[in-house]
């Protein structure tokens, strides 16, 4: 075989491994200061079903009110429905981590997420640190606008903002 032919062989087997890589996870990572102890704070989060009650996005959400790992809930959002699943929570360290448990990208333009929620505390005040870890909603190689990477990230970083900002609301009224 030929220099040139193997080189065009390389190319061919390179374009093809690039092509089927698939999504690279994207990530957020926000927090915010609240005005109140860590206590207070922690008595609304836990609560991993009642995320409505502080969350502007979240009109309705339910679950088996028992907070622990194995816990799900349903968020009603404008656009649709989503499940989620509770993995692990810690009175002690003031985290929980969930999951999302059933796609529903006409409801959220993603395909899968992981996120935890930590408060710790400054002094008499807490800050509350939200990451989350996520795929776009359509994994395949060409997605539709809608549900690209793009529609991912503002659509998970708004999430969290508005979360963040209406757990300090809540809490600090």
């Amino acid at each position: 075989m030929n220099l040139s032919r193997l080189f065009l062989v390389f190319l061919s087997i390179m374009s093809m491994t690039a092509y089927a890589h698939g999504p690279t996870p994207r990530k957020v990572d926000k927090s915010i200061v609240i005005d109140a102890p860590i206590e207070k704070v922690w008595v609304v989060v836990k609560q991993f079903d009642r995320i409505a009650d502080w969350h502007p996005d979240v009109l309705a959400s339910e679950g088996d009110g028992k907070n622990q790992s194995g816990s799900e809930r349903r968020l009603t959002l404008k656009t649709g429905i989503l499940t989620e699943g509770l993995d692990y929570i810690s009175d002690a360290d003031h985290e929980y981590n969930y999951r999302l448990s059933k796609e529903n990208t006409d409801a959220f333009p993603v395909s899968s997420y992981s996120a935890a929620i930590q408060l710790v505390a400054e002094g008499d005040k807490t800050k509350v640190k939200w990451k989350s870890r996520f795929y776009r909603g359509d994994t395949s190689n060409n997605p539709p606008k809608r549900l690209n990477d793009e529609a991912a990230v503002k659509a998970m970083n708004q999430f969290v903002q508005n979360g963040l900002e209406g757990l300090k609301k809540a809490v600090e009224k």
